[in-house]
């Protein structure tokens, strides 16, 4: 055997046991009559010890071992006379009597330690030595034990995990698809899905009550640190259930995961509408972390000669505790942030409520001391406190006020990633009109419920803005983790939504027909939801990027720089599947 042992499990009880580890050289020291090697494996770190006095032609011969240099080794478990506290097998090391290089190794382009001197590109690029690295190892770890936890408890919930197909049919609503031509039926096209959505349904039809699946999704859109062109979703769905019984079950399944992976219990998610979370923090998936709601002025504001207030559609603002000694220079900072094209606001108005009562603020032209306590009580400000007023369109203030919210949240440390805030969002808009289309679309997918109540306004194009979705998303730390809603079970509500979004029977039929056919045999009522997985890890671990938590992930621009795909197929390939490509343009 290579092994009788791994790198991390040898203890103070092993003393005098003849053992053989295997495994990479971490590095290594000459001492002159000694020399120690540490040597690597996925469980941990041995120091191994070859004696020039005792074995001198060993001695030699790990001399010339390099980094990353895969070897065995057998010896005996001594104690060590020096000590590692740091590391679990520092009481020990191993006399070694024997060595076998494995296999030799380039010197790696970057360093194989926690804190590397790779930059992101390079380790990207060699990122199967990065996954060598403990940090990147216990992040994989770490999803693997998510996996388990979540299969085990949806199990034992009667969820079965079935597998649906990765070749579908592309249809137009949603991300962008991926497409893959077809070699045996020329000029036509499979999608890879964005997600099962349609199968999943269709399972419930064929009964299977309740279904699970940890299932690779993908979609051709622009990335961020939480996106990537392919990603992993816990997606679910049950059979005769209303939404207060989704809501249970998975917000069941997150707090199991908070109580097995971090040793937190939660009470009941506090719960919050659409309409509120974006009149309160300007986002549908707002940071409750800490507090600084939104507080509107703008009955207040007007009427004193300030142009921008006075024209302004919405004048609303957030109150920054005990932030009056901001300095201009600080305050200047704020005004530029909130002027970057991200955010896209014009400007920004600060009024400093100070310590001993009195005001200063950056439209004292305009307003007088009682004026500003006006403001002030408005807003539920006190002496000491900082506000921060935006003004312009309702729905855009609100979302850049969002921006400036998250950003004093960052500076004033209150974005603690160790805190964990769960929400549940629910009551969302059924449907969301485009400008530049000029029509509306389904804010989730063409499947969504409307509340029961809400149901005879999809009869009045003028109230369609004002339908609810019988939808719910789960929210943790600012982030959408999770999203579901009640499903249409019935044939004749679901054309007459097609018919809402813009279809045509014609068109309904071509891209959704099967579903439709479906469920003349006997639908039942059925709601689903997906936890975004790799989101769900990297906030359970505290990190800023999904990246972390892949194995081999995409950069920015969507490419694997280990692999270099995507990249040119052959001529041959091309005629093949009679596709032509014209790069000229």
């Amino acid at each position: 055997m290579y092994r009788t042992n791994t790198c991390g499990e040898l203890r103070l009880a092993n003393v005098g046991q003849t053992v053989t580890l295997a495994g990479w050289v971490q590095r290594s020291r000459d001492l002159g009559g000694m020399t120690f090697i540490d040597l690597r494996d996925r469980y941990g770190i041995t120091q191994l010890a070859f004696n020039m006095e005792t074995n001198a032609p060993l001695c030699e011969q790990a001399r010339k071992l390099g980094r990353e240099y895969v070897i065995q080794v057998t010896g005996k478990v001594i104690e060590r006379s020096s000590k590692n506290t740091k590391i679990p097998t520092g009481e020990i090391e191993i006399e070694v009597a024997e060595l076998v290089v494995l296999n030799e190794a380039k010197t790696p382009p970057f360093t194989i330690e926690d804190q590397s001197d790779g930059g992101d590109d390079l380790r990207m690029k060699y990122r199967y030595l990065d996954i060598r690295r403990n940090p990147v190892r216990r992040n994989l770890e770490m999803r693997h034990k998510m996996a388990m936890l979540v299969r085990n408890y949806l199990s034992d919930r009667d969820f079965l995990e079935i597998e649906t197909p990765m070749l579908i049919k592309s249809t137009p609503e949603g991300a962008r698809d991926f497409v893959v031509p077809s070699r045996m039926n020329p000029g036509e096209f499979y999608a890879l899905p964005q997600s099962p959505q349609q199968y999943k349904q269709l399972l419930m039809v064929a009964g299977m009550d309740r279904y699970f699946q940890i299932v690779r999704c993908f979609r051709d859109e622009d990335l961020r640190a939480d996106r990537q062109p392919e990603f992993t979703q816990i997606d679910c769905e049950m059979s005769f259930v209303h939404q207060e019984d989704v809501l249970n079950m998975f917000e069941g399944l997150a707090k199991h995961l908070f109580k097995e992976m971090k040793g937190l219990e939660f009470d009941q998610f506090p719960r919050m509408t659409w309409h509120d979370a974006m009149r309160l923090y300007g986002s549908d998936k707002p940071d409750i972390r800490f507090g600084m709601e939104f507080k509107e002025v703008t009955d207040v504001v007007k009427g004193h000669g300030f142009g921008l207030f006075d024209n302004s559609e919405l004048v609303v603002g957030i109150v920054a505790e005990g932030c009056a000694e901001y300095t201009r220079k600080q305050l200047d900072a704020l005004t530029d942030f909130v002027k970057r094209p991200q955010v896209g606001a014009g400007g920004m108005v600060y009024i400093k409520y100070n310590a001993d009562g009195s005001f200063k603020s950056s439209v004292d032209k305009f307003y007088d001391a009682a004026a500003l306590k006006d403001i002030a009580d408005r807003m539920g400000s006190k002496p000491g406190d900082l506000m921060l007023l935006l003004c312009g369109p309702a729905m855009k203030t609100r979302t850049q006020l969002c921006a400036l919210r998250l950003e004093m949240g960052q500076q004033l440390g209150l974005r603690d990633p160790q805190k964990f805030a769960p929400l549940w969002v629910i009551d969302f808009p059924l449907l969301e009109w485009d400008d530049e289309t000029q029509r509306y679309y389904a804010m989730h997918h063409p499947f969504t419920a409307p509340k029961p109540e809400d149901e005879p306004l999809l009869d009045d194009p003028s109230k369609w803005g004002d339908i609810r979705a019988n939808a719910y998303d789960i929210v943790m730390n600012g982030t959408e983790v999770g999203g579901g809603s009640i499903r249409i079970h019935d044939r004749t509500l679901q054309n007459k939504m097609f018919h809402t979004l813009g279809f045509t029977d014609e068109s309904a039929a071509a891209q959704f027909g099967f579903l439709m056919d479906a469920f003349t045999y006997g639908a039942p009522p059925h709601a689903g939801l997906a936890f975004g997985f790799d989101r769900l890890c990297s906030i359970f671990a505290g990190a800023d990027s999904i990246r972390d938590f892949i194995a081999f992930p995409k950069n920015n621009s969507g490419r694997d720089v280990m692999s270099q795909s995507p990249s040119p197929i052959s001529q041959e390939q091309l005629d093949e599947l009679q596709i032509k490509v014209d790069l000229k343009g």
